[in-house]
């Protein structure tokens, strides 16, 4: 038989489907079902205790100088429309906020005539292919996405970014 032949000719009781488990005797084993075309989900899921991801980048808005948070996390950091000169969007060193390895934070600049720096207090933020550190300058409608790739280094890449 083939495949397709066998799974189609394999039929699961209406309990034990409603209950959450698929029951499969060939496999002499119960099965939680995960999958339920009634369920919603909002912000960030989660199986065992570890975040598996969203949908979308959610945004924070900011038209000034801000220092990111754990929450940032997984976000964008927007610079809107006309919002200004001279801001410093910073990641904050191991020390007081302690992403994750493997965090990832993207800058959105939508000013059209306003860079802005990103900086980095006490770690080390690399510039992806030169290898340089330091506060980088994200161009107007710019974007740029900083990894987090151990508790004290980034690597920053990005459009319009040097």
């Amino acid at each position: 038989a083939t495949l397709g032949a066998a799974a189609s000719s394999h039929t699961h009781a209406a309990t034990d489907i409603a209950s959450g488990l698929l029951n499969d005797a060939r496999l002499n084993t119960t099965i939680p079902r995960y999958a339920d075309s009634t369920a919603n989900f909002t912000g960030d899921l989660q199986v065992g205790g570890v975040s598996v991801g969203t949908k979308t980048i959610p945004q924070n808005s900011q038209s000034g100088n801000y220092t990111c948070v754990l929450t940032d996390s997984g976000k964008h950091i927007y610079h809107p429309v006309a919002a200004g000169a001279g801001h410093t969007f910073t990641i904050p060193a191991n020390a007081s906020v302690a992403y994750p390895v493997g965090t990832a934070i993207t800058f959105v600049n939508m000013d059209a005539t306003n860079n802005i720096s990103i900086a980095i207090t006490t770690d080390t933020m690399y510039l992806a292919g030169s290898g340089a550190t330091g506060t980088r300058t994200l161009g107007t409608y710019g974007v740029a996405t900083a990894i987090k790739v151990t508790s004290t280094l980034w690597i920053i890449s990005g459009t319009d970014l040097t």
